[in-house]
């Protein structure tokens, strides 16, 4: 059994024990178009069937067509049911007669993708899928409250690379597996640009970082680019606390 194989064998059971350990049957999950979301949505599809998996369509105004159409593509492919729910009129409303930057626009998209999700969870009884990979938790690349919220997450131990390859054995569409990573926040986002670096260069410094424990000195002394190595190490640390829960102030100190 490859390795792939295994970790596709294991997830499809974490995500039903996990599931039921919740007391429910059901799970839903944005599918985006994206190659993460595509993975989940896949060994969700796998673990749940057509009857309890539902995957949403939450389309921005400022969402590229592109992209409804990778995930219509994925979703026939692998017999997913799905329902569409704009949220074009709910970020635009708020915005209108506003001045405000990509970023708040693209952030608040994220929140009102999961405020709408979560709502239709409610609604459907159904435990929500997260589709964050482990190089974004660790850069902080993603919106809390936002795309980052869910119950459970399946692939946050993965690495991108790893997700392209293992989006690979599952027969992810061509068209998701060859388009450049993006959050699809604005027209023409893209990940890489962002950083400046590609998830390839990336992952080598977050996986020498965090699985070999090798300091900033030590990467630069191993051949990174000292500007890619201070910006993942930045991030991690800036960013860190999107991943944790908040910190509640400790009053037994109080005397």
């Amino acid at each position: 059994m490859t390795k792939y194989e295994k970790i596709e064998k294991f997830l499809i059971s974490f995500l039903q024990k996990e599931v039921h350990k919740a007391g429910l049957s059901k799970a839903i999950m944005g599918i985006s178009g994206g190659i993460d979301s595509a993975v989940v949505a896949i060994l969700a599809q796998k673990a749940f069937g057509e009857s309890s998996f539902l995957g949403l369509f939450l389309p921005a105004t400022t969402s590229s067509p592109n992209s409804l159409n990778d995930a219509q593509t994925l979703c026939q492919k692998f017999n997913i049911k799905t329902e569409k729910a704009p949220i074009g009129e709910l970020v635009d409303t708020y915005f209108k007669d506003k001045e405000a930057t990509k970023l708040r626009i693209g952030n608040f998209s994220a929140r009102m993708r999961m405020a709408t999700l979560y709502d239709i969870s409610a609604r459907e009884n159904a435990l929500v899928l997260g589709t964050s990979n482990k190089s974004e938790i660790l850069l902080g690349y993603g919106t809390i409250f936002g795309d980052i919220a869910c119950a459970i997450n399946p692939i946050g131990e993965l690495y991108k690379t790893e997700i392209f390859e293992f989006a690979t054995y599952l027969g992810v569409p061509e068209s998701i597996l060859t388009k450049a990573p993006s959050a699809d926040l604005w027209e023409g986002q893209s990940d890489e640009e962002e950083f400046g670096f590609s998830y390839a260069q990336i992952d080598k410094v977050l996986m020498a970082h965090i699985e070999n424990h090798l300091s900033k000195e030590e990467l630069i002394t191993a051949g990174f680019d000292q500007h890619l190595v201070e910006m993942v190490l930045q991030r991690i640390t800036a960013n860190r606390f999107k991943s944790e829960l908040p910190t509640i102030a400790n009053l037994s100190t109080v005397k």
